[in-house]
């Protein structure tokens, strides 16, 4: 069976992907996801697309509760290393984002830095996780979620972003956005921790901030608040506008 590009590029890049400039902002994210839930240590939280468990492993230093699922094996090996080190146990465990079977288990979910949605190939398939996250919640159960924002690309060049934005020797070419689907199809270069060269066809969907509303509330949320994505300063006070990348996304399980 052919490989998903996304899967592909995880199979063999923990170490490259700690070397990215979008990993930097660890410390106050968690400040972010703390202040969410009131500092409250009896929460229980899952992590969807935990890859090598950055968020995770600091809120458990913190003293938080946490499962984290990745698709990526190598993603996994690495986190489990990077919490022995750290000295913190956390529940990673092997999973699709698409096929998650947890029932009203959580307190707070995250979807954070593109750990899962919005990589998915079809809308339907980015949906079935957002439906996955409702699901984990228990009711009044808080998810957050940062994603690509779809008015980014209407005034701006994703491949010169993302590229100005690289540490590792990673390179997009020939982005091109189509305005009927809001996904941005690009040729991506890399190595992987290995040294071998890969080349991705890449497909990620971004999302305006109406229709991210309409399918948080028709997957069970309410409340939902989207603000600006700054790396390392997420805050309720960031207006999101057409210079963020990403847009940082409260809401509520009813």
């Amino acid at each position: 069976m052919t490989k998903r590009w996304y899967e592909e590029l995880f199979e063999n890049f923990g170490e490259k992907y700690e070397e990215e400039s979008f990993t930097k902002g660890t410390l106050g994210e968690v400040d972010f996801i703390e202040k969410e839930i009131n500092h409250d240590k009896s929460v229980r939280i899952l992590d969807i697309g935990c890859g090598t468990g950055r968020h995770d492993i600091e809120l458990a230093r913190r003293g938080y509760n946490i499962t984290g699922v990745d698709l990526s094996e190598s993603m996994l090996n690495k986190a489990h290393a990077n919490a022995k080190a750290a000295g913190v146990q956390i529940d990673f465990r092997r999973a699709d984002a698409c096929s998650l079977e947890f029932d009203n288990e959580f307190d707070l979910v995250l979807s954070v830095c593109e750990g899962a949605f919005p990589l998915m190939e079809t809308d339907e398939m980015n949906f079935r996780i957002l439906q996955n996250a409702a699901h984990a919640l228990k009711s009044g159960g808080k998810y957050i979620l940062t994603t690509l924002n779809g008015l980014f690309p209407l005034h701006h060049s994703t491949e010169n972003f993302v590229n100005d934005a690289a540490t590792s020797d990673s390179v997009t070419k020939g982005s091109r956005f189509n305005l009927m689907t809001f996904r941005d199809i690009s040729i991506l270069e890399t190595t992987d921790d290995s040294g071998n060269t890969k080349t991705l066809h890449c497909s990620e969907r971004y999302y305006v901030p109406p229709e991210i509303s309409w399918l948080l509330k028709s997957a069970g949320f309410h409340n939902i608040d989207i603000f600006g994505c700054k790396l390392g300063a997420w805050s309720r006070n960031d207006k999101l506008m057409t210079t963020d990348f990403e847009m940082l996304v409260v809401a509520e399980k009813k």
